[in-house]
């Protein structure tokens, strides 16, 4: 803690409030979304028979037929023959890669995934190795190692970067070689495809791809997770995965909030439209301003770097008195050199919110 405090990334809490929102994952506004906390409060009614919070494990007090309802509409949404929902996208991808690869079998991620995705395989007994961040090529190099089952562990689109996996090129790679696709849909939901289902969906690859993580701490505004995929994964996981098995299921309240996210991501078009819009302009603005580098072109996650990474935190403290709600990403959160900016455009931001941003970090360099 001291070294850590010494280099000047000593991680603490902070809460913010009345600044504009460059920094919350809250992608179309459903955390704050009055028709959503309307909507709950209707739908509450019909389940006053079942706790309002919760009870225990699904496999002993915890589990009752909202679940299983809940389920069904996330698996028929995400074109998939099932789903199971666990507690966060964390426990999730623990949860998945903790327990599906076997030993004797091999995973091949991406080195820009999750954390929690690495600290799932850490977890497991099967021999697991990371390929260059997007790089086919050097995936296909590594999968030379490869004995038993193999996984390749992807997120669609990527939490830090804002950049998009090659989802075509990789199903392709794991049909020669007989590998299970797993794919991270977290900061993809909601934006992606014709109902906001996702990037897998969004190009057709469903059949293509073995399991999909649907995060829902993001542009559904609520919590939780699904992992969507064969009936038999989700048996497989009811029995062995140990982040499912030994948690307390969620609460009803929250189970309803999905629902109703639910109910709702069809009629969003005009808004998943409305954020990428205001993200292109933010990015061409951006890259006017001498002295940084704006990446990437088409996502509403950017990435935003100096010429020295010494001046983001001033940078981002300075944006933070103005009025902007913007962090820096520091070592050891990113690698040593790739310390940025992460900003992020909602649906709720404004065009004069951008265009004021976009002065006050060319004011201050």
């Amino acid at each position: 803690m001291a070294e850590r405090a010494a280099q000047g990334n000593l991680r603490a809490l902070k809460t913010t409030t009345g600044l504009a929102d460059f920094c919350s994952n809250d992608y179309l506004g459903l955390a704050r979304s009055e028709k959503l906390r309307e909507l709950i409060r209707e739908e509450e009614v019909n389940y006053k028979h079942l706790p309002l919070g919760a009870t225990g494990s699904r496999l002993l007090s915890g589990n009752h037929p909202l679940f299983e309802e809940l389920e069904t509409i996330v698996a028929a949404y995400h074109k998939g023959e099932s789903a199971l929902l666990f507690n966060s996208g964390y426990m999730a991808n623990v949860g998945l890669l903790s327990a599906l690869p076997q030993r004797g079998d091999t995973v091949f991620y991406d080195e820009a995934s999750h954390a929690s995705m690495k600290d799932g395989l850490r977890l497991s007994f099967a021999k697991s190795y990371s390929f260059r961040h997007n790089d086919v090529q050097d995936l296909r190099q590594k999968l030379k190692l490869a004995t038993g089952q193999i996984y390749v562990v992807v997120e669609s689109v990527y939490s830090m970067d804002g950049d998009k996996a090659p989802l075509q090129e990789l199903a392709i790679v794991c049909e020669e070689h007989n590998a299970a696709l797993i794919v991270d849909e977290a900061h993809a939901v909601g934006l992606y495809g014709p109902n906001g289902e996702g990037l897998t969906i969004a190009l057709g690859l469903q059949d293509k791809v073995f399991a999909q993580v649907i995060t829902y701490g993001k542009a559904m505004g609520s919590h939780g997770a699904a992992i969507v995929g064969p009936k038999v994964l989700r048996e497989f996981l009811i029995n062995y995965s140990r982040a499912f098995i030994y948690t307390t299921g969620l609460p009803t309240h929250a189970l309803l909030a999905l629902k109703c996210a639910y109910s709702l991501l069809p009629l969003l078009q005009p808004i998943r439209e409305r954020v990428k819009q205001l993200a292109a302009q933010l990015y061409e603005q951006l890259n006017t301003v001498k002295g940084i580098r704006c990446t990437p072109a088409d996502s509403v996650i950017l990435s935003v770097f100096t010429e020295d990474s010494v001046q983001l935190k001033p940078l981002a403290q300075s944006l933070q008195q103005q009025g902007f709600d913007v962090r820096p990403v520091l070592s050891p959160t990113v690698p040593k050199g790739k310390e940025r900016l992460r900003v992020i455009v909602h649906a709720y931001n404004t065009e004069e919110e951008i265009v004021g941003l976009v002065q006050a970090i060319a004011n201050h360099l």
